[in-house]
């Protein structure tokens, strides 16, 4: 059920009509829009009586939402969502284009520092680098942890970019809602419910990567987990699928960009490091993903990937990393998008 409110409804008439879906059992989830406010209810097992709702004053309608992700969809909230960042021009959606570079994890200091400097000269608004790394092999290097999160903090007062950076457990994302200033929830833990149900409850945005082998629905889904809890600063980020193919570490599919745009307001990303796995290869997947609308791309740059600690062969070098911010600049601005640059 939806409840839509009139134009001029005025915060009280909302927070009453919020009230009283509380009393009924029920949550309530006031999304605002550009013209006027809806009220999504959850928690209900079957269908919403609607009771008195629509006799409340300020309401229009009572919708009712056939789709099983009711937050997550346009059906609640026509309009974008744009998550802003104080002090920065650089959002998640929006007319702008965001750029996430950096290495895939935190090695060392200057390791880390090497790159962020390198990536923040290029135009990338925002850094991401493993603190804490799920690895196939229990052997491989596992990351840092909280010293890793640290550096990112020094990375962030030195350069001004905002920090992206995993969380892989309920431990671990109290650390890294402490220190990132967006938490990334990885594609092995996109069906870890009980982490996003707790990443719901934080507030720092949450960037949420498409399952291995999910269907939009099922990622869609995922999110709805995390809304659901009351954190709206949702973002997704397709990172390709397991398909029969062998020629790249996955399928990178750029068809659910458009797709999960006409369904869902939640910005969507991509980052096309890991679908393709081949640095050679990520540049044309980057090109592609804002040319089919993406709100964002998110790629790795280290400066000697040669001996990187994990995931070396995806990484781009400095300069490429340099060389396709450009590159991303000029189809931005085709398609009606813009880079910000970090102030």
């Amino acid at each position: 059920m939806l409840v839509v409110m009139q134009a001029h409804a005025t915060p009280e008439q909302i927070k009453a009509v919020c009230e009283k879906i509380e009393l009924m059992g029920y949550r309530a989830h006031a999304m605002p829009g550009s013209e006027r406010t809806a009220v999504g209810i959850t928690g209900n097992k079957g269908a919403v009586e609607p009771g008195t709702l629509d006799e409340l004053p300020g309401v229009q309608e009572l919708i009712r939402v056939s789709k099983p992700y009711k937050l997550v969809s346009r059906d609640i909230k026509e309009e974008n969502t744009v998550i802003r960042f104080p002090g920065t021009d650089a959002a998640f959606g929006g007319k702008g284009l965001a750029i996430i570079a950096g290495p895939c994890g935190i090695e060392t200091r200057e390791q880390a520092f090497a790159a962020a400097e390198r990536v923040a000269q290029s135009g990338a608004q925002f850094f991401r680098g493993g603190a804490y790394k799920p690895r196939t092999s229990p052997y491989s290097f596992q990351g840092m942890g909280e010293h890793g999160l640290q550096i990112m903090a020094e990375i962030r007062d030195e350069f001004g970019m905002k920090i992206v950076t995993e969380a892989i457990d309920n431990e671990s994302l109290e650390l890294v809602e402490r220190y990132a200033d967006v938490i990334q929830i990885g594609a092995r833990n996109m069906q870890n419910f009980s982490l996003l149900k707790k990443a719901g409850r934080m507030r720092k945005p949450v960037m949420l990567k498409r399952g291995m082998s999910a269907t939009l629905e099922e990622f869609l889904m995922a999110a709805e987990y995390i809304l659901s809890e009351g954190n709206y600063q949702v973002i997704l980020c397709e990172r390709g699928i397991r398909t029969f193919s062998h020629h790249s570490r996955c399928t990178l599919d750029l068809s659910v960009v458009p797709v999960a745009r006409d369904l869902s307001h939640l910005p969507i990303f991509v980052d096309p490091s890991h679908a393709t796995g081949h640095r050679e290869r990520v540049p044309a997947m980057a090109r592609a993903a804002v040319a089919a609308g993406a709100d964002g791309v998110m790629f790795e740059v280290h400066p000697s990937p040669d001996q990187a600690l994990c995931d070396g062969r995806q990484a781009l070098l400095p300069q490429q990393g340099a060389e396709l911010i450009g590159q991303l600049r000029a189809i931005a601005a085709i398609v009606a998008r813009k880079v910000e640059a970090v102030r």
